[in-house]
């Protein structure tokens, strides 16, 4: 395998090269050390941690939470088993709430159509007026 340099490691997991630095900042990916007037050269190991990132990503992770999923192995996955099920938890209740946003904003909508001759847009005014939008 030819060097994996930071570009071709972006390229071959689909991600930036300025999503790798982030990653090495934030402490997801290791930087490997630069040789005297050359250029760090990755492991397959990196390719293998990044593909994990982007889909835990995927499977709604934040990287606060990657990152503590990566610091246990193997042998914790009771641990990595309770954070799922807090992430499944967190969604259920985002589901909860975009469908109660869903419900308001579709109140609005009807209220709008039914105003619509008026010189003000139901909507709008709905927005200065706290009492006007309850969930």
């Amino acid at each position: 395998m030819p060097p994996l340099t930071i570009g071709k490691l972006a390229k071959q997991t689909e991600v930036t090269i300025e999503t790798i630095r982030h990653y090495q900042r934030i402490g997801l990916l290791t930087e490997p050390a630069k040789p005297e007037g050359g250029y760090r050269v990755y492991s397959a190991d990196s390719i293998t941690q990044l593909r994990f990132i982007k889909r835990a990503q995927q499977a709604g992770f934040t990287l606060k939470e990657i990152a503590t999923l990566l610091s246990l192995d193997g042998a914790h996955c009771a641990d990595v088993r309770r954070h799922a099920e807090q992430k499944c938890q967190q969604i259920d209740q985002q589901i909860k709430d975009l469908k109660a946003l869903h419900q308001v904003l579709e109140t609005l909508v009807n209220d709008c159509q039914q105003t619509a001759s008026t010189a003000r847009c139901a909507i709008l005014d709905a927005f200065c007026d706290d009492a006007s939008i309850k969930s």
